[in-house]
């Protein structure tokens, strides 16, 4: 009895287990990211033109509400640079984080319990995304399938558009913002539940003491600023696409339509850029999809149309998972003994880009030609940038 405590004891610690298969990995991975990315990050987008009709939300507020998600987004960020936590334990606790948060605003319409539950929200899926990271990516490299890291990371795009058609169904329906808030968080705690033993039976240790208080390299604070970069440029179109649909389009059959979109794009993209570009270096992967999100990101500046944002749903869905899955790759090449704290430095670097976004339009009095403009930019000097050091390095 005790040799066979043993054998269950050594196996709950190995890296890869009989029910770690790349297949269960890969799904594992893809729900907690659909949960931490497409609720607790971006559920907002598509809720925000029912928010706007039935709880009377203007749109500078509805910039405020994002950028509190992407201030506790960054704050989730930052706790993970500086102690990174137990890659799996970040999984279960911020999916369950995320679906007690989603809940809860449906239980309310007082703005400043919003902000807190938006912040609350966005601390919690950075956790996941980085726990994900951690876990799921050093277990297919293992296994010798890394390029599945792309299947893993099409959770986010399933996420979003799991949540677009919710919001669509919604808006055809009729049904409040407050009941689909409610929907999503039980949505969200089923799919923890659900999880829970899988990665109770995958945990991995803590990191060693003190790896935490090693510097990074020059190159690695070089290429997560141009990571900060894109992460202000695609931040204007991923909030404010299906309010944009809503003033120009007055079926909410058809403007529903751009986040599901956008959101399918993104699931389907990493997948493709894994199978078809998979000798191509994650820096070049992602400089060509900050050119093509550089495109989608200024083409509402210049039409205001079904097509139109159809059109930039499908070059900013359809990249930004693509050059999120190729940072990390790059982070975690960069980053050598400390690949997760890498990780959380991108993230913090991608979600301080996303706070100047929204706080752009809230500037410009909710306009967004400006914004887009400044964004597009950065896109731009981004890629610059990545050219140089690569030619430098």
């Amino acid at each position: 009895m005790f040799r066979e405590r043993l054998v269950v004891i050594s196996l709950a610690r190995a890296p890869a287990t009989p029910q770690q298969t790349p297949t269960a990995v890969v799904w594992i991975g893809l729900i907690a990211l659909a949960v931490a990315m497409g609720i607790g990050r971006f559920a907002f987008t598509p809720l925000l033109p029912m928010m706007q009709q039935d709880a009377g939300l203007s749109l500078v507020h509805g910039s405020w509400l994002a950028t509190a998600n992407y201030v506790g987004y960054l704050t989730g960020a930052l706790i993970c640079v500086s102690a990174p936590p137990v890659a799996a334990r970040a999984i279960r606790w911020g999916m369950v984080a995320i679906a007690l948060f989603t809940l809860a605003t449906g239980l309310t319409h007082d703005l400043g319990f919003w902000l807190a539950l938006r912040f609350l929200a966005g601390a919690a899926s950075a956790f996941v995304l980085v726990g994900v990271s951690a876990w799921a990516m050093p277990i297919l490299a293992n296994l010798h399938q890394p390029s599945r890291s792309g299947q893993v990371f099409a959770g986010v795009g399933v996420g979003i558009c799991l949540a677009g058609l919710v919001g669509l169904v919604a808006g055809v329906t009729s049904l409040s913002s407050q009941t689909t808030w409610i929907g999503l968080g039980a949505l969200a705690a089923a799919l923890a539940l659900a999880l829970w033993r899988e990665l109770a039976n995958g945990t991995q240790s803590a990191p060693a003491p003190g790896a935490g208080r090693v510097p990074l390299a020059r190159q690695v604070w070089i290429s997560a600023i141009c990571y900060g970069a894109f992460g202000y440029g695609y931040i204007i179109p991923a909030t404010f696409l299906p309010a944009l649909a809503r003033e120009a389009i007055g079926n909410p059959a058809v403007f529903g339509l751009v986040w599901p979109v956008f959101g399918a794009a993104a699931a389907v993209s990493t997948v493709l850029a894994a199978k078809l570009l998979p000798a191509l270096p994650p820096m070049r992967l992602w400089s060509y999809g900050q050119w093509l999100l550089a495109v989608g990101v200024i083409t509402p500046v210049f039409a205001v149309n079904l097509t139109a944002l159809l059109f930039a749903a499908l070059c900013v869905g359809g990249t930004f998972m693509v050059i999120t899955m190729a940072g990390i790759q790059e982070a975690r090449n960069l980053g050598g003994a400390q690949p997760a704290r890498a990780v959380a430095l991108y993230t913090a670097a991608f979600a301080l880009g996303q706070i100047v976004g929204p706080l752009t339009v809230s500037l410009s009095n909710g306009e967004l030609l400006l914004p887009s403009l400044l964004a597009a930019l950065a896109l731009a000097l981004s890629n610059l940038t990545l050219s140089f050091t690569a030619r430098t390095s």
